[in-house]
Formats: structure tokens, sequence, C-alpha cells
């Protein structure tokens, strides 16, 4: 359906992708709703290649954001190309959207998916909380200048929890697996006794339970993103924006963003959210 795009093999060759893909043309508005009326009417093979290709360099700039995470920066582009993919299938110009906007919510998904499956020692989606944990960790280390490498001061960590959400356990089970490997019976000051190993607690399932854990989830994460089509655009930006995004917008930065009050906003949420429950309850 796409046709050709370059192909990043490996972080070796990742200035020539940079390269390759600075060739295709940015498209206008104009040719944008143009070719994608095209591909929705037509299934225009040429128009979808087109849309694809003039957003790359999107999903390049998106992928870099995800560098820390320690996986090659070509697989992160190539999941980030995939979401890309998804999002030009989807793409409807009448709602009134740029094919960017739209798409940076699939490729930022497909990155972060891509992610949280190679990361094997992460709980896989127990909480919403622990996903936001494991996407802005770094960003709250800096906010409070724990930016040293290894373990962080029980302060830090009291910090860290109480701003994400998540228990004191779970901040210190990140920090390391984000860190690196180091010692577990590294001492945790130099006034204290105590060991970091004191802080970890053995909460490993079962490979069968965790598979089963795990299917589950990607039920469910795929019922979200089918459920999201029942919302109209005002909708679905405010329930991305307020229960999906890892940093959420506060009630009065999308007050402003709408032209509407704090308390419409707070009753466009719970709408969304009761419209995508009856959609999710309907589909099981």
């Amino acid at each position: 359906m796409y046709g050709s795009i370059p192909v990043i093999a490996n972080d070796d060759s990742l200035a020539l992708y940079l390269k390759e893909i600075k060739k295709f043309p940015l498209l206008s508005k104009e040719e944008e709703v143009d070719l994608a009326n095209k591909l929705n009417q037509e299934g225009d093979a040429d128009s979808a290649h087109r849309l694809v290709t003039s957003h790359l360099r999107l999903v390049a700039k998106i992928s870099m954001g995800y560098k820390g995470y320690g996986l090659p920066l070509s697989d992160l582009i190539a999941e980030g190309n995939i979401g890309l993919m998804q999002s030009v299938k989807k793409f409807d110009p009448d709602k009134g959207f740029r094919l960017a906007t739209y798409a940076i919510w699939w490729i930022k998904a497909a990155i972060q998916e891509y992610v949280l499956r190679s990361w094997s020692l992460v709980k896989m989606g127990t909480t919403a909380n622990q996903k936001k944990l494991f996407f802005n960790l770094r960003k709250v280390k800096n906010n409070i200048k724990a930016i040293e490498d290894g373990d962080l001061k029980p302060e830090q960590i009291s910090i860290i929890a109480e701003n994400l959400g998540v228990t004191e356990t779970d901040v210190v089970n990140m920090n390391r697996r984000l860190g690196g490997d180091s010692s577990l019976n590294t001492h945790i000051s130099n006034e204290s006794d105590g060991e970091w190993q004191d802080f970890l607690v053995d909460d490993k399932q079962d490979q069968e339970t965790a598979l089963v854990i795990n299917d589950e989830m990607d039920k469910r994460k795929k019922l979200l993103y089918q459920s999201l089509d029942c919302l109209n655009d005002r909708e679905k930006s405010i329930f991305i924006s307020r229960r999906i995004d890892e940093d959420p917008k506060t009630l009065e930065e999308l007050s402003q963003e709408f032209g509407i009050s704090r308390e419409r906003v707070r009753q466009i949420e719970n709408k969304s959210f009761d419209k995508i429950r009856g959609f999710i309850n309907r589909a099981n």
C-alpha cells in the first residue's frame, strides 16, 4: 500500500537515512487534504506513499526523544514509522486537523509500546502510574537535580514517588533498571547501614501468569485505541490530553486552548470517559 520507503538498517546508517528522508518534500494543507481524500475514496497507493514519506522526519524527531532507554535508534524509528502508517490509514482530513497533529499520538504510542516490550524487567502495564514512571523518571530526576549516575538518595526517592503517584519501591526498582547494573549491597548513604536490596521486593510472576496478563493488556490497549473513534475531535483531544498522555495537561491549560471554562473541560473529559467505557463494555 505504501510503496517503497527508506529503511534504516542500523544506527551506523542513521546519517544516511536522515539525509535520504530530507529529499521528500513537505506538503501544504491543500495537498495533504487532496492526497488523503484520494487515499480514502480510491485507495490510491501513491497518495499513501506521499503522505507517509512527507512525515518521516517527524518520526525521526520523536524517536530521538527515546534514545535514553538504551535501544537502537534504528528500531525506534522503524516502530515509529509503523505508527505513522497506522495514522495515515485512519486520517480523516474533514475533521480539520493536519496529519502531523493526528500522527504524533500514533507514533508515540507505537514507540512506547516497543520500549515497554523490549524492557523485559519492567512490570508491564500493572498501572498507568508505573508506565508514567517509566517514561518520566529521567525528567523528574533532572527537575530535582538528581542527575548523577547511581542510586537515588532516600529524600529524592520520596519526592519522585509523590510526584508520580507510585511507591518508593517502584522508584528504586525503575531507577536501577534504567540506570544499569550496580551492586544491591551498596549502602543507601554513608550515614546508614541499610542497603538498597532492603528496598527491593521479589514480586515476580510465574511465566504462565505473566503471559496471560500481557495478552490481556494487549487486548485492552487495542480496544482503547478503537474506542477513541467514538469521540469527536474535541472530546478525543481532551481525553488524550487528560487521561493518556504521559504529561497530562491541566484543566486550565485546556480551557485556554479551546476557549471554554475549566468546568466545561471537566464535563467533556467525563463525558468522553463515559463514551469510551460504554464502547468497551459493549465490546466485551
